[in-house]
């Protein structure tokens, strides 16, 4: 007689081994190497962000030191997005020319000499040179950051790791207030350069950096490089089967057959090197074309309409027109703004890949419309009063909290992440240029004109104004904008073009109802 083991709790020895054969899989790691190299791409964004927070409280010194007017200062501030432009423009297509990754290094090079030639600055037309020489570097860093990071994430990890570059502009803005308070006990005419010259430090390191990248893989099928790409892919992606789909689809975007070995060099048509790109965009778009670049533009527009740069640009004159006048607790209410900012952008980047970009976008304007019209209220209140009062002090700041808060948990990240997955690869480059182009008019009119908007409309007028455009705001992301997440870039596509497509169908059946009436 064989003996046996009694059975525990009903449960045989033999059940046990089964029940641990069938153990749930655990979820994939997260990919470490993808996630090294979307950090060292997206510090590039570090740059513009230091430029933002520092020129908030070096203004003031650069205005006493130079004896500037208020419309000299206005300039100084918000020119720097205008000329950004160049370099947003002229990025789309060096990066189809000599790479996503060289074109990075190349934007921390222009930045470096413009933040010495600001440091070293003698007169207000030294400044503005240096400040245009920055500029064209941040359009670079700005374009490419995001573009790059995209085509390197797996799809698992797209949102977290695209989210990056706004981060880093977080990390920029709180290590440009964190400059202003500590060189603002220096003499006047060295605190200010000192705060603007130090900016060019971190742009070599990042620069050396980037160089231990790999190129991005769809950069590498485009010029025909397989095997290159399929190296870049494995180390990447979450498993080898995620590489091998990847490109493939990236191999099918671009044109090349299924049947070539992913070890060749293969010839790629001009058209998949930028040629033909600009009509597709704008002259003859297909509806999702049409869809996509209404999308990137829109949300670009209203990330930056809805008067972000307003309040970290000059944090300072907000608090003074809320009674706080002394430069040192206007310095350090500042840095608190800047700690929330990017506080809340590291919280948002967690919640991307889990609760999906339309739902924080649409609770995070949400958010902010609250937070500008209490704000508008708080800061009219305080205007027409004759004597200070503390709860609509208290009120100001905390709603400047609450809207940097708002604006990081999904607003400010969704628009890099949006513009970033949603074109389709011919078109990514230039379109995302689109898009930066877009931010940077708009963030350099309200950079040159907020200090004119409120003396003509009111402080408090001004945010009640933002929050008007926040709310169109709203209303354009409910309507247009789909859930991209978990989808592959080559899959983004498919769902867009839904709403043209729709509304396409709806009129057909319309007409056709009208028909039959008659």
């Amino acid at each position: 007689m064989t003996d046996q083991k009694p059975e525990e709790n009903g449960v045989s020895s033999q059940s046990k081994e089964l029940i641990t054969d069938f153990d749930p899989p655990k979820p994939p790691k997260k990919n470490k190497y993808a996630f090294a190299c979307a950090m060292l791409a997206s510090m590039t964004s570090v740059l513009l962000g230091y430029d933002i927070g520092v020129m908030s409280g070096a203004q003031k010194f650069i205005g006493r030191d130079l004896d500037l007017t208020n419309g000299q200062i206005e300039i100084l501030v918000g020119i720097l997005n205008l000329y950004s432009l160049a370099g947003s423009a002229a990025a789309g297509r060096t990066s189809d020319w000599i790479g996503r990754r060289y074109t990075i290094v190349l934007a921390g090079a222009i930045f470096f000499v413009g933040a010495i030639l600001m440091g070293f600055a003698t007169n207000y037309a030294f400044l503005m040179v240096g400040r245009f020489v920055a500029g064209i570097g941040v359009g670079y860093a700005l374009m490419i950051a995001p573009v790059y990071t995209a085509e390197v994430s797996p799809a698992s990890a797209r949102g977290f790791l695209t989210s990056f570059p706004e981060v880093f502009i977080n990390v920029g803005i709180l290590l440009g207030y964190v400059s202003n308070y500590a060189f603002s006990k220096l003499p006047l005419h060295l605190g200010w350069r000192f705060m603007l010259g130090i900016g060019g430090v971190p742009s070599i390191f990042l620069a050396l950096g980037v160089l231990g990248m790999p190129e991005s893989p769809r950069w590498l099928v485009m010029q025909g490089r397989l095997g290159d790409a399929k190296r870049v892919l494995d180390k990447t992606s979450d498993s080898l089967e995620e590489s091998k789909l990847r490109l493939a689809d990236i191999k099918e975007a671009v044109g090349i057959p299924e049947d070539y070995c992913n070890d060749d060099i293969v010839q790629v048509s001009r058209q998949s090197h930028g040629e033909g790109i600009w009509k597709e965009l704008l002259v003859h778009p297909t509806p999702t074309v049409r869809h996509i670049l209404l999308a990137a533009v829109g949300i670009h527009f209203f990330q930056q309409a809805t008067g972000i740069d307003a309040v970290v640009l000059y944090s300072p004159r907000i608090f003074e027109k809320a009674r706080i006048v002394k430069d040192t607790p206007q310095l350090l209410a500042t840095i608190a703004v800047g700690f929330v900012k990017t506080m809340f952008i590291l919280v948002a980047t967690f919640f991307l890949d889990k609760v999906g970009r339309r739902p924080l976008l649409l609770a995070s304007v949400a958010g902010m419309i609250v937070s500008l019209m209490s704000l508008g209220f708080a800061l009219t209140i305080i205007d027409h009063s004759d004597h200070k009062i503390t709860w609509a002090i208290a009120l100001c700041i905390a709603m400047i909290l609450s809207y940097v808060a708002f604006f990081s948990i999904g607003m400010g990240p969704i628009t890099w992440v949006y513009s970033s997955e949603i074109f389709p690869l011919r078109l990514r480059a230039q379109g995302c240029s689109l898009g930066v182009a877009m931010s940077r008019v708009v963030s350099g009119t309200i950079g040159m004109t907020f200090i004119s908007l409120f003396e003509a409309i009111s402080i408090g007028g001004a945010f009640f104004l933002f929050s008007g455009i926040a709310v169109f705001g709203f209303v354009f992301f409910y309507t247009l904008y789909p859930e991209t997440q978990g989808k592959n870039l080559e899959e983004v596509e498919q769902v867009f073009g839904t709403f043209f497509r729709w509304r396409s169908r709806q009129a057909e059946l319309d007409r056709k109802k009208e028909i039959a009436k008659n």
